[in-house]
């Protein structure tokens, strides 16, 4: 990606369009908005080299609101038509915008290969639990049980989990987020772009009219520092009221422990390495009401990051390396191939 030096310093004015934003009062995605607006400036890139692909939702009107190059595309295709602007011209600092439903529900299938693929691009998914555009049905990430109006019995499906589906599909860097934490959500932000290969950013998001306060536990003065898990590379797993609470392993099982009362130092405790993806994949499954029988809190930041060789690059390599060796081809002849006959 190219890091242009830009003559005068821009604000997130710069990255305000002419559109009225329009989401419903109280609604999670002004803060989304308001956070990448922040952060944008001070990341080094011209703003024309900025380039927005949303499908269809709520979360999908960001692109109207963003003064970028973008394309508000079609239900849970996003994915690939970013994956299409990148192979196109890698330069580009290419942003998917995204919902719960758009990307795991028609999207689902999109979703899996470009974390396998791993394009150099950033995947960032609003998640508040519902279909909100069209008015509140449950959708893949719904809690089993949801009464909605696709549900009045309540569904009686399990719950994707987007960060360790996005592990299992070999995805190279899996983050998570809040609307309501701006400093923690603009910090993942950065990492997100400065990290080489598909960043996937689960951002929990409230929907104030279809799922109201369905996050409300993890950003509640009260009760978050309980209920959620704050993860820094390189340091113990750390959460409770008065901070007294430590995760362990004993084996591959973790437990909770209160190191403050049995004298367990800190550094005995689990302590986190973003690059681990075994460690990783057990810290994404502190999702389910019980793990191990445990309570666990949900964990928020960076879960996993290990660069890897991304798509885009390795594909342009192809081509320089085809392209020396055999001189330019016509399309014809790269689709025919080397073994054609004839039929008399």
């Amino acid at each position: 990606m190219s890091t242009t030096t830009i003559d005068s310093k821009m604000t997130s004015k710069d990255f305000s369009s002419d559109q009225d934003v329009k989401w419903c009062p109280g609604c999670g995605d002004y803060s989304i908005l308001k956070q990448v607006q922040t952060v944008f400036p001070d990341l080094g890139i011209p703003r024309e080299q900025f380039v927005f692909i949303s499908g269809i939702g709520c979360s999908s009107r960001f692109t109207y609101y963003m003064d970028t190059y973008g394309m508000h595309s079609i239900h849970g295709r996003a994915a690939a038509i970013a994956s299409g602007v990148k192979a196109a011209n890698p330069d580009l600092s290419v942003w998917v915008i995204s919902g719960d439903g758009d990307a795991l529900s028609i999207g689902g299938n999109h979703f899996i290969h470009l974390m396998r693929k791993n394009f150099n691009l950033n995947y960032l998914v609003f998640n508040n639990q519902i279909y909100s555009l069209t008015k509140g049905q449950y959708s893949p990430t719904s809690e089993k049980g949801k009464v909605t109006k696709s549900s009045p019995y309540g569904s009686v499906e399990e719950p994707f989990n987007p960060s360790e589906l996005a592990l299992g599909a070999k995805a190279s860097f899996v983050a998570r987020t809040l609307d309501r934490d701006p400093k923690h959500m603009q910090a993942v932000l950065r990492r997100a772009n400065d990290f080489k290969g598909t960043s996937f950013v689960e951002v929990y998001q409230n929907c104030p009219v279809f799922n109201d306060e369905a996050f409300f536990a993890y950003s509640d003065k009260e009760t978050k520092k309980e209920a959620a898990l704050f993860l820094e590379h390189g340091k113990p797993l750390i959460f409770g009221q008065n901070e007294e609470h430590g995760i362990m392993l004993d084996g591959l099982n973790p437990k909770i422990v209160n190191y403050k009362e049995e004298n367990i130092s800190p550094n005995d405790l689990w302590i986190h390495n973003e690059k681990d993806k075994t460690k990783a994949n057990l810290i994404s499954r502190f999702f389910d009401t019980l793990f191990n029988g445990e309570h666990f809190p949900r964990p928020f930041g960076i879960l996993y990051a290990d660069e890897r060789p991304v798509y885009d690059e390795e594909m342009t390599n192809q081509i320089k390396t085809v392209t020396a060796k055999k001189g330019k081809q016509s399309l014809n002849s790269i689709l025919s191939g080397d073994k054609t006959w004839s039929i008399n």
